[in-house]
């Protein structure tokens, strides 16, 4: 993989960003482009990449983007070692190729997920298939229900999450969900047009847990 060099110059609220995505490229090669310019973004605001661990497909563009930058995948120990996270069972399967950082193997998805989650500052989602969009509600679940207050992103690349976003609209306008949780979304076709909203981001829903 041909190694991209960044330049870091812009502050962040965040020091480690989340990012779900798929294990293929896609067949869009617009995909692989949206994956290595979100790379491209959090190298230059120095953010730390927490992802699943595989090293193939958009999972790989971007974890290798971000190492060869110079942010460390995951960088969330105190003694600033990179690593990623992935259940065992998925360890055969997903990790083809050369690891990147450290890998800290969980006992099981639900470990996965919730590690994840605690070691980030908010959370961004690429294209992908069942994993990224369950990964990606999840969050926004939790967001809704207040469990944390963290940003949720969605890097609608080519107008990838168009009918997602419709069915969320749909879903407003049927009562299903409140126009306050409607806004834990934050949609944007660019990596930058998303990071600076990501960034101005404030939580306009109310929820009814408490933890960050």
């Amino acid at each position: 993989m041909e190694t991209q060099v960044f330049e870091t110059n812009t502050k962040s609220r965040f020091k480690r960003i989340c990012v779900f995505c798929g294990s293929s490229p896609g067949k869009n090669p617009s995909y692989r482009l949206g994956a290595l310019q979100l790379a491209q973004q959090l190298v230059e605001r120095n953010i730390d990449l927490v992802y699943g661990g595989g090293s193939i497909g958009l999972m790989g563009l971007v974890s290798q983007a971000v190492h060869d930058g110079g942010c460390h995948v995951l960088g969330g120990d105190d003694l600033g070692f990179g690593f990623s996270v992935i259940p065992r069972t998925l360890m055969l399967r997903e990790l083809t190729g050369e690891t990147v950082g450290e890998v800290r193997p969980v006992s099981g998805m639900h470990q996965r997920k919730a590690e994840m989650a605690k070691q980030a500052d908010a959370f961004i989602a690429l294209p992908g298939g069942y994993g990224t969009l369950e990964e990606l509600l999840e969050v926004i679940t939790w967001a809704q229900l207040g469990i944390h207050h963290k940003p949720v992103g969605l890097l609608n690349v080519d107008g990838y999450y168009n009918a997602l976003l419709s069915f969320i609209d749909k879903a407003v306008a049927e009562g299903f969900i409140t126009p306050a949780a409607r806004n834990i979304i934050v949609s944007a076709q660019t990596a930058h047009e998303l990071m600076c909203k990501l960034e101005d981001y404030k939580p306009k829903h109310c929820g009814v847990a408490g933890w960050v």
